[in-house]
């Protein structure tokens, strides 16, 4: 199911139930209950409890997204990484070339059509992305240079292999969401609490308080969703985050 879809039957959804509560304790309430009745110390404490939580909420969004941000910077170092390898390996006589290319394709295309969904859905990587690297790094090693020119590619490819190895390390160590359950906990306990204090305020009286307070109420699921969206550093789906690799290598765009 799309993200956008998801959002907005959670949205409607929530504003559906805030305009039936909203209905039912106006009808329980009945005609003779006075809004200005509500202490003013009541809508301070209110109004405090909407500023706490909103900085909270805007710590937590703050959070996620930096965590995505370096995510997405060191994926697309480590696609750079191996895309200066194989460009680099065009000194290189054929069979040495090719067989590194070849490495560095199988990498990529493993990352892309395998690992990263096993990295989406558990939280790890593969044995098999470990091996694939460590042929690449054996090949570059063993890639012995017989000229000036490839004495000049040998230590920078070398070192990319290196960045590869450590950027592939940092991913695996920012797979999995970012939020721990227990904020998760209290940022929903929040919103509902927040949402609930509306009713204290007695907004019910007319179309538009009614309309601001759905407003209110949608405002604060979307927020919710960015948080539950960008807690996963690299993307709900495969293509989400790929992108530093299939730009680089246009090749790992089709099927496994």
């Amino acid at each position: 199911m799309p993200e956008w879809l998801i959002m907005t039957l959670v949205m409607a959804g929530t504003c559906a139930v805030v305009v039936t509560g909203a209905v039912l304790n106006s009808r329980r309430l009945g005609e003779e209950d006075d809004p200005d009745e509500t202490p003013d110390v009541l809508d301070y404490m209110i109004m405090m409890i909407g500023v706490v939580y909103a900085i909270v909420l805007g710590l937590a969004i703050a959070g996620v997204w930096e965590a995505r941000s370096a995510a997405q910077d060191g994926v697309r170092t480590e696609a750079q990484a191996l895309h200066e390898v194989a460009e680099r390996a065009s000194v290189y006589p054929g069979p040495v070339r090719d067989r590194i290319r070849d490495d560095v394709d199988a990498y990529v295309d493993h990352v892309v059509h395998t690992e990263w969904k096993v990295m989406i859905d558990k939280g790890e990587l593969t044995d098999r992305g470990t091996e694939l690297l460590t042929t690449l790094r054996h090949d570059v090693t063993r890639a012995a240079p017989h000229s000036d020119l490839q004495s000049q590619a040998y230590q920078p490819m070398v070192d990319q292999v290196a960045s590869v190895d450590d950027a592939r390390g940092a991913r695996q160590q920012s797979a999995g969401p970012t939020m721990p359950p227990l904020v998760w906990f209290g940022l929903v306990l929040g919103a509902a609490l927040v949402i609930g204090l509306v009713f204290t305020l007695q907004i019910r009286r007319s179309p538009r308080e009614l309309m601001l307070a759905v407003m209110f109420t949608a405002l604060i699921v979307f927020l919710l969703f960015l948080v539950w969206d960008f807690d996963e550093p690299f993307g709900r789906s495969v293509g989400d985050s790929t992108t530093a690799f299939t730009d680089l290598f246009p090749s790992a765009r089709g099927g496994s």
